[in-house]
């Protein structure tokens, strides 16, 4: 084996190592995160099968043209406060966690994984904030309004991604 032969295996082996531990504080962080939730949330089962029994199919609030467009949404989207309180703090732990991997992957300066967590980063921090601001208001247009605003999320997160791999191409 060469010295340039070595040197490549010695880098690529030691990539996969750290991209191993990565990928182990990941899940390590998701399964906390989901701890926690489920620790500072009383009864969270039992409020998460209240909110699926809830589900019925209601009239979309400004279809305008479109008549009676009727999608799935919660019969009473205020009753479940508490769901969407859990669902906002698992969004922000995961920000939180993908802001710590991408400081990770900057370190080992992998471009294509450093731009796909910063794009997750993006959406789980977004998500947080379209949580608070439409689903805690506790109505049915916000309920409709969330699955709006986070179908833009997600092409804005995918923006991104494409954004940062451009740039370092140049």
């Amino acid at each position: 084996m060469s010295n340039r032969d070595y040197a490549k295996y010695w880098y690529g082996s030691r990539l996969r190592e750290h991209e191993n531990l990565i990928r182990a504080v990941g899940f390590g962080g998701f399964l906390v995160v989901v701890g926690v939730i489920f620790a500072i949330t009383p009864d969270l089962f039992g409020k998460i099968s209240t909110f699926f029994n809830d589900f019925t199919t209601q009239r979309l609030p400004f279809a305008g043209g479109l008549g009676n467009l009727n999608l799935p949404a919660p019969q009473n989207p205020a009753a479940h406060l508490d769901v969407y309180t859990a669902a906002m703090r698992f969004e922000i732990g995961i920000a939180i966690l993908e802001f710590t991997i991408v400081l990770m992957r900057l370190s080992l300066q992998k471009v294509y994984r450093v731009a796909e967590t910063v794009g997750n980063f993006v959406f789980w921090g977004g998500a947080a904030y379209l949580t608070s601001t439409f689903l805690l208001a506790g109505t049915l247009q916000g309920w409709f309004e969330f699955w709006a605003a986070l179908v833009v999320l997600v092409g804005i997160s995918m923006i991104i991604r494409g954004i940062i791999h451009f740039v370092h191409r140049r």
